[in-house]
Protein backbone atom coordinates (compact mmCIF):
# COMPACT_ATOMS: atom_id res chain seq x y z
CA UNK A 1 0.00 0.00 0.00
CA UNK A 2 1.36 3.50 -0.74
CA UNK A 3 2.53 5.49 2.27
CA UNK A 4 0.31 8.38 3.44
CA UNK A 5 0.66 11.58 1.47
CA UNK A 6 2.09 13.56 4.39
CA UNK A 7 4.63 10.85 5.20
CA UNK A 8 5.68 10.54 1.58
CA UNK A 9 6.16 14.27 1.23
CA UNK A 10 8.36 14.41 4.33
CA UNK A 11 10.43 11.43 3.24
CA UNK A 12 11.01 12.83 -0.20
CA UNK A 13 11.56 16.45 0.70
CA UNK A 14 15.31 16.11 1.08
CA UNK A 15 15.96 13.47 -1.50
CA UNK A 16 14.17 13.68 -4.76
CA UNK A 17 11.44 14.75 -7.01
CA UNK A 18 9.80 12.89 -9.81
CA UNK A 19 7.82 14.69 -12.32
CA UNK A 20 4.95 15.61 -14.24
CA UNK A 21 4.06 17.23 -17.48
CA UNK A 22 3.11 20.86 -17.17
CA UNK A 23 -0.44 21.72 -18.09
CA UNK A 24 0.96 24.39 -20.36
CA UNK A 25 2.97 21.83 -22.27
CA UNK A 26 1.41 19.55 -24.81
CA UNK A 27 4.23 17.23 -25.90
CA UNK A 28 5.46 14.24 -23.93
CA UNK A 29 7.05 11.62 -26.08
CA UNK A 30 8.48 10.68 -29.39
CA UNK A 31 5.80 11.38 -31.99
CA UNK A 32 2.08 11.56 -32.39
CA UNK A 33 0.95 8.76 -34.65
CA UNK A 34 -1.15 5.85 -33.48
CA UNK A 35 -0.67 2.45 -35.05
CA UNK A 36 -3.50 -0.02 -35.34
CA UNK A 37 -2.36 -3.47 -34.31
CA UNK A 38 -5.18 -5.60 -35.64
CA UNK A 39 -2.99 -8.70 -35.77
CA UNK A 40 -3.62 -9.22 -32.04
CA UNK A 41 -7.31 -8.28 -32.11
CA UNK A 42 -8.65 -11.80 -31.66
CA UNK A 43 -11.37 -12.81 -29.25
CA UNK A 44 -12.53 -16.07 -27.75
CA UNK A 45 -15.27 -17.15 -30.12
CA UNK A 46 -18.23 -18.45 -28.19
CA UNK A 47 -17.08 -16.91 -24.92
CA UNK A 48 -19.22 -15.00 -22.45
CA UNK A 49 -21.12 -12.02 -23.79
CA UNK A 50 -20.31 -8.62 -22.32
CA UNK A 51 -21.93 -5.22 -22.87
CA UNK A 52 -19.91 -4.36 -25.99
CA UNK A 53 -18.43 -6.37 -28.83
CA UNK A 54 -15.11 -4.50 -28.91
CA UNK A 55 -12.78 -2.79 -26.46
CA UNK A 56 -10.12 -0.48 -27.88
CA UNK A 57 -6.88 -0.52 -25.87
CA UNK A 58 -3.96 1.89 -26.35
CA UNK A 59 -0.38 1.51 -25.17
CA UNK A 60 3.23 2.22 -26.11
CA UNK A 61 5.67 -0.23 -27.75
CA UNK A 62 7.83 0.13 -24.64
CA UNK A 63 9.05 -2.25 -21.91
CA UNK A 64 7.37 -0.15 -19.23
CA UNK A 65 4.09 -1.06 -20.97
CA UNK A 66 4.83 -4.78 -20.86
CA UNK A 67 1.56 -5.53 -19.05
CA UNK A 68 -0.19 -4.58 -22.27
CA UNK A 69 2.44 -6.09 -24.57
CA UNK A 70 2.39 -9.45 -22.81
CA UNK A 71 -1.28 -9.48 -21.88
CA UNK A 72 -2.30 -9.01 -25.51
CA UNK A 73 0.50 -11.12 -26.99
CA UNK A 74 -0.32 -14.10 -24.75
CA UNK A 75 -4.10 -13.70 -24.98
CA UNK A 76 -4.43 -13.31 -21.21
CA UNK A 77 -6.58 -10.18 -21.45
CA UNK A 78 -8.66 -11.64 -24.30
CA UNK A 79 -9.39 -14.72 -22.19
CA UNK A 80 -11.11 -12.57 -19.57
CA UNK A 81 -13.11 -10.71 -22.21
CA UNK A 82 -14.78 -13.77 -23.66
CA UNK A 83 -16.41 -12.90 -26.98
CA UNK A 84 -15.50 -9.21 -26.69
CA UNK A 85 -12.71 -8.43 -29.15
CA UNK A 86 -9.57 -6.54 -28.17
CA UNK A 87 -8.67 -3.86 -30.70
CA UNK A 88 -5.15 -2.59 -29.86
CA UNK A 89 -3.51 0.65 -30.95
CA UNK A 90 0.03 1.74 -30.16
CA UNK A 91 1.21 5.30 -29.56
CA UNK A 92 4.55 7.04 -29.25
CA UNK A 93 3.39 10.06 -27.25
CA UNK A 94 1.20 10.60 -24.22
CA UNK A 95 -0.78 13.56 -25.59
CA UNK A 96 -1.82 11.65 -28.72
CA UNK A 97 -3.07 8.77 -26.58
CA UNK A 98 -5.07 11.20 -24.42
CA UNK A 99 -6.51 12.76 -27.58
CA UNK A 100 -7.51 9.30 -28.80
CA UNK A 101 -9.19 8.55 -25.47
CA UNK A 102 -11.08 11.84 -25.56
CA UNK A 103 -12.17 11.20 -29.15
CA UNK A 104 -13.34 7.66 -28.40
CA UNK A 105 -10.68 6.11 -30.63
CA UNK A 106 -9.55 4.09 -27.60
CA UNK A 107 -11.47 3.17 -24.46
CA UNK A 108 -8.67 2.11 -22.13
CA UNK A 109 -5.01 3.12 -22.16
CA UNK A 110 -1.67 2.38 -20.57
CA UNK A 111 0.11 5.67 -20.00
CA UNK A 112 2.61 7.53 -17.83
CA UNK A 113 1.69 9.77 -14.89
CA UNK A 114 2.41 13.10 -16.60
CA UNK A 115 -0.05 12.83 -19.51
CA UNK A 116 -2.65 11.22 -17.24
CA UNK A 117 -2.54 14.17 -14.86
CA UNK A 118 -2.37 16.64 -17.74
CA UNK A 119 -5.39 15.06 -19.44
CA UNK A 120 -7.41 14.99 -16.23
CA UNK A 121 -6.54 18.58 -15.35
CA UNK A 122 -7.14 20.07 -18.79
CA UNK A 123 -10.59 18.43 -18.93
CA UNK A 124 -11.39 19.77 -15.45
CA UNK A 125 -11.63 16.22 -14.18
CA UNK A 126 -14.11 14.97 -16.78
CA UNK A 127 -12.08 12.96 -19.31
CA UNK A 128 -10.50 9.99 -17.59
CA UNK A 129 -9.99 7.95 -14.46
CA UNK A 130 -6.93 6.00 -13.39
CA UNK A 131 -8.22 2.52 -12.63
CA UNK A 132 -5.06 0.57 -11.93
CA UNK A 133 -1.32 0.32 -11.94
CA UNK A 134 0.96 -1.44 -14.37
CA UNK A 135 4.63 -0.68 -13.77
CA UNK A 136 7.08 1.01 -11.43
CA UNK A 137 10.68 2.10 -11.95
CA UNK A 138 12.75 1.72 -15.09
CA UNK A 139 14.42 5.17 -14.98
CA UNK A 140 18.18 5.66 -14.62
CA UNK A 141 20.89 8.30 -14.73
CA UNK A 142 23.68 6.99 -16.98
CA UNK A 143 26.87 8.92 -17.71
CA UNK A 144 30.16 8.94 -19.56
CA UNK A 145 32.52 7.39 -16.97
CA UNK A 146 35.51 9.23 -18.42
CA UNK A 147 33.91 12.58 -17.60
CA UNK A 148 31.67 11.80 -14.63
CA UNK A 149 32.62 9.53 -11.76
CA UNK A 150 30.39 10.80 -8.93
CA UNK A 151 27.07 12.60 -8.70
CA UNK A 152 28.87 15.82 -7.79
CA UNK A 153 30.70 15.63 -11.11
CA UNK A 154 27.45 16.41 -12.95
CA UNK A 155 27.92 20.10 -12.26
CA UNK A 156 28.96 21.81 -15.48
CA UNK A 157 28.09 18.80 -17.64
CA UNK A 158 25.48 18.26 -20.38
CA UNK A 159 22.79 15.77 -19.38
CA UNK A 160 19.91 14.74 -21.63
CA UNK A 161 16.28 14.27 -20.68
CA UNK A 162 13.56 13.16 -23.14
CA UNK A 163 11.65 16.43 -23.35
CA UNK A 164 10.92 19.70 -21.57
CA UNK A 165 8.37 19.03 -18.83
CA UNK A 166 8.17 15.27 -19.31
CA UNK A 167 8.35 12.90 -16.36
CA UNK A 168 12.11 12.36 -16.39
CA UNK A 169 12.83 16.02 -17.15
CA UNK A 170 11.05 17.26 -14.04
CA UNK A 171 12.61 14.48 -11.96
CA UNK A 172 16.05 15.64 -12.99
CA UNK A 173 15.25 19.34 -12.51
CA UNK A 174 14.07 18.69 -8.99
CA UNK A 175 17.01 16.43 -8.21
CA UNK A 176 19.28 19.28 -9.32
CA UNK A 177 17.37 21.64 -7.04
CA UNK A 178 17.84 19.28 -4.09
CA UNK A 179 21.59 19.39 -4.77
CA UNK A 180 21.44 23.16 -4.31
CA UNK A 181 22.31 23.84 -7.95
CA UNK A 182 20.45 26.32 -10.16
CA UNK A 183 19.01 25.63 -13.60
CA UNK A 184 16.46 27.63 -15.59
CA UNK A 185 13.68 25.10 -16.20
CA UNK A 186 12.70 26.41 -19.62
CA UNK A 187 16.10 26.94 -21.19
CA UNK A 188 17.89 24.15 -19.36
CA UNK A 189 20.84 26.46 -18.73
CA UNK A 190 22.59 26.70 -15.39
CA UNK A 191 24.93 24.75 -13.13
CA UNK A 192 24.02 21.69 -15.21
CA UNK A 193 23.06 21.93 -18.88
CA UNK A 194 19.79 20.03 -19.32
CA UNK A 195 19.62 19.03 -22.99
CA UNK A 196 16.16 17.94 -24.15
CA UNK A 197 16.77 15.10 -26.58
CA UNK A 198 14.32 12.64 -28.13
CA UNK A 199 15.01 9.15 -26.79
CA UNK A 200 15.32 7.92 -30.36
CA UNK A 201 18.41 10.05 -30.95
CA UNK A 202 19.90 10.09 -27.44
CA UNK A 203 22.25 7.15 -28.19
CA UNK A 204 23.61 9.02 -31.23
CA UNK A 205 24.00 12.21 -29.17
CA UNK A 206 25.95 10.27 -26.55
CA UNK A 207 28.11 8.57 -29.17
CA UNK A 208 28.98 11.94 -30.76
CA UNK A 209 29.89 13.48 -27.41
CA UNK A 210 27.22 16.19 -27.56
CA UNK A 211 25.89 14.98 -24.20
CA UNK A 212 27.76 13.63 -21.18
CA UNK A 213 24.93 11.50 -19.85
CA UNK A 214 21.16 11.15 -19.61
CA UNK A 215 18.31 10.75 -17.11
CA UNK A 216 16.12 8.44 -19.17
CA UNK A 217 13.70 5.50 -19.06
CA UNK A 218 14.43 2.01 -20.23
CA UNK A 219 15.47 0.71 -22.67
CA UNK A 220 17.27 3.96 -23.59
CA UNK A 221 19.38 3.77 -20.43
CA UNK A 222 20.57 0.25 -21.25
CA UNK A 223 21.25 1.25 -24.86
CA UNK A 224 23.65 3.90 -23.56
CA UNK A 225 25.29 1.44 -21.18
CA UNK A 226 25.83 -0.90 -24.14
CA UNK A 227 27.75 2.00 -25.73
CA UNK A 228 30.03 2.34 -22.73
CA UNK A 229 28.03 4.58 -20.41
CA UNK A 230 27.87 3.79 -16.69
CA UNK A 231 24.77 3.67 -14.53
CA UNK A 232 25.24 6.26 -11.78
CA UNK A 233 21.77 6.32 -10.22
CA UNK A 234 18.59 4.25 -10.37
CA UNK A 235 15.72 6.61 -9.60
CA UNK A 236 13.83 3.91 -7.71
CA UNK A 237 16.42 4.21 -4.91
CA UNK A 238 15.14 7.71 -4.22
CA UNK A 239 11.62 6.52 -3.37
CA UNK A 240 10.12 4.73 -0.35
CA UNK A 241 10.13 0.95 -0.94
CA UNK A 242 11.98 1.66 -4.22
CA UNK A 243 8.67 2.16 -6.02
CA UNK A 244 7.18 5.02 -8.04
CA UNK A 245 4.57 5.01 -10.76
CA UNK A 246 5.82 4.89 -14.34
CA UNK A 247 2.73 3.39 -16.07
CA UNK A 248 -0.96 3.68 -15.12
CA UNK A 249 -4.11 2.18 -16.62
CA UNK A 250 -6.69 4.82 -17.56
CA UNK A 251 -10.22 4.63 -18.93
CA UNK A 252 -12.56 7.21 -20.39
CA UNK A 253 -15.24 8.11 -17.86
CA UNK A 254 -17.93 7.55 -20.50
CA UNK A 255 -16.74 4.01 -21.24
CA UNK A 256 -16.45 3.20 -17.54
CA UNK A 257 -20.03 4.36 -16.93
CA UNK A 258 -21.44 2.43 -19.90
CA UNK A 259 -19.31 -0.73 -19.84
CA UNK A 260 -18.19 -1.42 -16.31
CA UNK A 261 -18.25 -5.18 -16.97
CA UNK A 262 -15.73 -4.78 -19.79
CA UNK A 263 -13.49 -2.57 -17.66
CA UNK A 264 -13.55 -5.18 -14.90
CA UNK A 265 -12.70 -7.92 -17.41
CA UNK A 266 -9.71 -5.95 -18.70
CA UNK A 267 -8.53 -5.37 -15.13
CA UNK A 268 -8.86 -9.07 -14.36
CA UNK A 269 -6.70 -9.61 -17.41
CA UNK A 270 -4.04 -7.13 -16.32
CA UNK A 271 -3.92 -8.58 -12.80
CA UNK A 272 -3.54 -12.06 -14.31
CA UNK A 273 -0.90 -10.76 -16.72
CA UNK A 274 1.18 -9.16 -13.98
CA UNK A 275 0.98 -12.36 -11.96
CA UNK A 276 2.15 -14.37 -14.99
CA UNK A 277 4.97 -11.91 -15.72
CA UNK A 278 6.25 -12.12 -12.16
CA UNK A 279 5.94 -15.91 -12.03
CA UNK A 280 7.56 -16.40 -15.46
CA UNK A 281 10.03 -13.53 -15.92
CA UNK A 282 12.08 -15.14 -18.70
CA UNK A 283 9.03 -16.20 -20.72
CA UNK A 284 7.43 -12.81 -20.15
CA UNK A 285 10.57 -10.98 -21.25
CA UNK A 286 10.68 -13.06 -24.44
CA UNK A 287 6.98 -12.43 -25.06
CA UNK A 288 7.41 -8.67 -24.66
CA UNK A 289 10.35 -8.73 -27.04
CA UNK A 290 8.32 -10.68 -29.59
CA UNK A 291 5.57 -8.08 -29.34
CA UNK A 292 8.09 -5.28 -29.79
CA UNK A 293 9.47 -6.97 -32.90
CA UNK A 294 5.97 -7.25 -34.38
CA UNK A 295 5.28 -3.59 -33.65
CA UNK A 296 8.65 -2.03 -34.56
CA UNK A 297 10.19 -4.57 -36.92
CA UNK A 298 13.11 -5.42 -34.64
CA UNK A 299 13.67 -6.94 -31.23
CA UNK A 300 15.99 -5.75 -28.49
CA UNK A 301 19.32 -7.57 -28.18
CA UNK A 302 19.95 -9.41 -24.92
CA UNK A 303 22.61 -6.92 -23.78
CA UNK A 304 19.91 -4.23 -23.73
CA UNK A 305 16.79 -6.26 -22.96
CA UNK A 306 18.11 -8.13 -19.90
CA UNK A 307 19.21 -5.16 -17.73
CA UNK A 308 16.27 -3.03 -18.87
CA UNK A 309 13.76 -5.74 -17.94
CA UNK A 310 15.25 -6.20 -14.46
CA UNK A 311 14.78 -2.53 -13.59
CA UNK A 312 11.00 -2.50 -14.13
CA UNK A 313 8.53 -3.86 -11.56
CA UNK A 314 5.11 -4.98 -12.79
CA UNK A 315 2.47 -4.29 -10.15
CA UNK A 316 -1.28 -3.74 -9.82
CA UNK A 317 -0.94 -0.88 -7.34
CA UNK A 318 -1.03 2.51 -9.13
CA UNK A 319 1.12 3.97 -6.31
CA UNK A 320 -1.21 6.93 -5.99
CA UNK A 321 0.81 8.64 -3.28
CA UNK A 322 3.81 8.86 -5.60
CA UNK A 323 1.72 10.40 -8.36
CA UNK A 324 0.54 13.03 -5.89
CA UNK A 325 4.16 13.74 -5.00
CA UNK A 326 5.07 13.97 -8.68
CA UNK A 327 2.47 16.69 -9.15
CA UNK A 328 3.93 18.65 -6.24
CA UNK A 329 7.41 18.36 -7.71
CA UNK A 330 6.20 19.72 -11.04
CA UNK A 331 4.61 22.66 -9.24
CA UNK A 332 7.87 23.24 -7.38
CA UNK A 333 9.77 23.23 -10.67
CA UNK A 334 7.47 25.97 -11.98
CA UNK A 335 6.07 23.83 -14.77
CA UNK A 336 2.58 23.23 -13.39
CA UNK A 337 -0.01 25.29 -11.55
CA UNK A 338 -1.31 23.61 -8.40
CA UNK A 339 -3.79 21.02 -9.73
CA UNK A 340 -6.91 19.59 -8.13
CA UNK A 341 -6.54 15.84 -8.64
CA UNK A 342 -9.54 14.82 -6.56
CA UNK A 343 -11.39 12.11 -8.47
CA UNK A 344 -8.54 11.12 -10.77
CA UNK A 345 -8.69 7.57 -9.33
CA UNK A 346 -11.49 5.02 -9.31
CA UNK A 347 -9.96 1.93 -7.77
CA UNK A 348 -13.20 0.25 -6.71
CA UNK A 349 -13.25 -2.25 -9.64
CA UNK A 350 -9.58 -3.14 -9.11
CA UNK A 351 -9.99 -3.57 -5.36
CA UNK A 352 -12.99 -5.83 -5.89
CA UNK A 353 -10.85 -8.02 -8.14
CA UNK A 354 -7.87 -8.00 -5.77
CA UNK A 355 -10.06 -8.85 -2.79
CA UNK A 356 -11.65 -11.76 -4.65
CA UNK A 357 -8.15 -13.03 -5.48
CA UNK A 358 -7.07 -12.81 -1.85
CA UNK A 359 -4.67 -9.95 -2.58
CA UNK A 360 -4.34 -6.72 -0.58
CA UNK A 361 -6.39 -3.77 -1.76
CA UNK A 362 -4.66 -0.59 -2.95
CA UNK A 363 -5.11 3.03 -1.87
CA UNK A 364 -5.97 6.17 -3.83
CA UNK A 365 -4.10 8.61 -1.52
CA UNK A 366 -7.30 10.58 -1.00
CA UNK A 367 -7.61 11.28 -4.73
CA UNK A 368 -10.43 8.86 -5.50
CA UNK A 369 -13.98 9.49 -6.61
CA UNK A 370 -16.27 10.44 -3.76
Amino acid sequence: MPVPRSTLRRSLAAVTALPLLAVALTACGYGSEAKQDNTRANANVGGKKLSTDTVKIGYFPNLTHATALVGIQEGIIAKELGSTTVKPSTFNAGPSEIEALNAGSIDIGFIGPSPAINGFTKSKGKSLRIIGGSASGGVKLVVNPKKIKTLDDLKGKKIATPQLGNTQDVAFLNWISEKGWKVDANSGKGDVSVVRTDNKVTPDAYRSGSIDGAWVPEPTASKLVAQGAKELLDESTLWPDNKFVITNIIVSQKFLAEHKDVVEAVLRGTVATNAWINANPDKAKASANTALKELSGKELPAEILDPAWKSVQFIDDPLAATLDAEAEHAVKAGLLEQPDLTGIYDLKPLNTILKAAGKPEVADAGLGVK
